[in-house]
């Protein structure tokens, strides 16, 4: 890997940190990280193949009180990077997924230490604020903010001084028990972050969508781009027929609700 290339993989995860706490260009998500590397390292297919299955498995994360999701930026950001080096491209995939599944649990506790560090700097800003010195808060905040990005960005340059040959052997002389074990574990890790998805979502408006679209997506000749032609087409008929309202069970009109609603309801 280029010196150019290793900069600019640094400055990708270094965004992905930052996202990981502002969630304004959504640069943590595994889509975008790893897509990311995969441009600036000369491995686009292969980043879009791992971002997008990683993504499928990242949607079923999320933060619920006080319990931390697993850290997606910095599963994405290193298993990109292992993926890379290991010169496999996209049959390499499946092995990079196995790897970031144990690499977002570790990121946990990266991001506990970030976390309990900010809290001084939190301490900080409340000081500044009394004394009405804005630079002051606005500094502190941006190192809070800063560490948050070097949280990603300290592990991704540690990752990217390892031989690329070191680890190309490492992942070659797995055996293939253990590769495709991960594989299958991997896969079965996609499922369960769709279902959970699935079930948050899941009402009965949607899920005639849900089985159209699951019937549409088996039909092999169909792109990507026919099958998000046909999502935005139920889409807008959804929408039409909400602003003009279902027909009532006595045959009266009107904007009465969810269309779909009322025919369920009917049954």
């Amino acid at each position: 890997m280029s010196p150019i290339s290793m900069i600019l993989v640094i400055f990708v995860a270094f965004l992905a940190g930052i996202e990981s706490v502002c969630d304004e260009f959504q640069f943590h998500q595994p889509l975008v990280a790893c897509t990311l590397i995969g441009l600036v390292t000369g491995n686009l297919e292969a980043g879009i193949v791992l971002g997008g299955s990683l993504q499928m498995i990242a949607l079923g994360w999320a933060n619920i009180g006080a319990a931390i999701a697993p850290d997606a930026a910095l599963a994405s950001v290193a298993s990109a990077i292992i993926l890379v080096l290991g010169g496999q491209g996209v049959a390499g995939v499946s092995t990079a997924i196995a790897v970031a599944i144990p690499l977002a649990v570790a990121g946990l506790f990266l991001t506990m230490i970030v976390r309990t560090l900010s809290v001084a700097c939190v301490h900080r800003m409340d000081a500044a604020a009394v004394n009405a010195d804005i630079r002051g808060v606005e500094m502190w905040h941006i190192i809070a903010i800063v560490m948050q990005g070097l949280r990603i960005a300290i592990p991704a340059a540690a990752l990217l001084v390892i031989p690329a040959a070191t680890v190309q052997g490492f992942l070659e002389s797995m055996p293939a028990w253990l590769t495709d074990g991960m594989a299958i574990g991997g896969g079965m890790v996609v499922a369960v972050g769709y279902a959970l998805v699935i079930n948050m979502m899941a009402t009965k408006e949607v899920w005639p969508f849900f089985v159209i679209g699951f019937c549409v997506a088996a039909i092999s000749d169909l792109t990507l781009i026919a099958l998000g032609a046909i999502a935005v087409s139920l889409a807008l008929i959804y929408l039409k027929l909400s602003e003009g309202g279902g027909s009532t069970g006595n045959g009266g009109g009107g904007n009465v609700g969810d269309p779909l609603d009322e025919i369920l309801n009917d049954y």
